[in-house]
């Protein structure tokens, strides 16, 4: 991975917001850290002259966060959480950091869509696999900041108490009625459906560590299939239902073992809520995209330039290396169509 590329990317985006136009998610950091490395860094300072025309200026805290449980997903104090994790990742180690605020962020997994925590599981990667400097821990602070800035939970989320694998649980989640509006609005829905609490508990709770890293990338599988099957409901939004518990499982080598199960169960509400609110009643025929290797996968994504395509790629990529399943990839192309 061209580390020189991602760290200058990185300063170029640390300007700017997590939000733009009010309440759409700054995809830079997630999108230009996929490119490199997938080893299309040449790409990335071209396509952020065009992305960053379109964000916010990083924004002005008002006070110091002193009470972190009241601030928890208050948007106005975007400002104040991104300077409160900017001296959080100075002074302390950053997996301490995470390992303080991930019990307290993973109950808030709606937040932003998903993408306060799919942007940390961005900046984790990063600081496990290619090592600690500067610009890789402000991303961690920012992406630590976002989530706690728009922390919101998944309606009658908890605990695992259910028997089913990942494929009749997914196979079992009830769609809302009124699909429309934005997601927040969608969430508030899903109360009032008679099937939700058990489906959002209807997942097997994993026992211990090794059963959870194969339940999340179980997970990850499922969804990118379901996606195939699905997708065209809502091209943009249902790439979330992947790339939300790809995140967590590219999280978990940095966490206590103790908060890995905690952690499924967050990411099955996340990619279940995702589904009901977005995901059509009836699947759809599959596609017809021409099946290629993992490397063209991602070299047309990256030509595509769309930040959910080249996530989602990025994310299905990673779930054909655990499965071996090549039909996982065509869901990243079939994402390039729709998009």
């Amino acid at each position: 991975m061209d580390d020189g590329i991602l760290d200058e990317a990185y300063q170029r985006l640390h300007r700017t917001g997590p939000e733009f136009e009010g309440w759409l998610s700054n995809h830079g950091p997630m999108a230009v850290e996929a490119m490199v490395r997938h080893g299309h860094g040449a790409r990335v300072h071209r396509w952020l002259d065009n992305y960053l025309r379109q964000l916010d200026e990083r924004p002005r805290g008002l006070r110091p966060i002193d009470d972190w449980r009241t601030a928890l997903g208050d948007p106005k104090r975007a400002g104040d959480w991104l300077a409160h994790f900017d001296r959080e990742v100075r002074e302390r180690p950053w997996r301490e950091v995470l390992g303080t605020w991930w019990p307290r962020l993973l109950p808030g997994i709606a937040a932003g869509a998903t993408h306060g925590v799919i942007r940390v599981g961005h900046a984790v990667r990063v600081l496990h696999a290619d090592g600690v400097n500067r610009e890789r821990l402000a991303e961690l602070g920012q992406a630590l900041g976002y989530w706690a800035a728009r922390w919101q939970p998944v309606p009658g989320a908890g605990p695992l108490t259910g028997r089913s694998g990942v494929v009749a649980a997914l196979a079992g989640v009830p769609r809302i009625p009124e699909q429309s509006g934005g997601i927040r609005e969608r969430l508030s829905r899903l109360p009032d459906v008679p099937d939700w609490p058990g489906a959002v508990a209807a997942l097997r709770p994993p026992d211990g560590p090794a059963e959870a890293e194969r339940t999340l990338t179980e997970l990850v599988h499922r969804a990118g299939l379901d996606y195939l099957r699905f997708g065209h409901g809502n091209p943009v939004m249902l790439v979330h239902a992947v790339t939300a518990p790809t995140a967590v499982l590219r999280t978990l080598p940095a966490l206590d073992p103790a908060l890995w199960a905690p952690s499924v169960a967050a990411a099955w509400s996340a990619t279940a809520a995702v589904t009901s609110v977005y995901a059509p009643p009836a699947a759809a025929a599959p596609p017809a995209v021409t099946p290629v290797g993992p490397a063209e996968v991602f070299a047309r994504a990256a030509r595509h330039g769309d930040a959910h395509v080249v996530k989602l790629a990025d994310a299905v990529l990673d779930a054909h290396a655990a499965t071996g399943d090549a039909r996982v990839l065509v869901a990243a192309g079939y994402a390039g169509q729709l998009i």
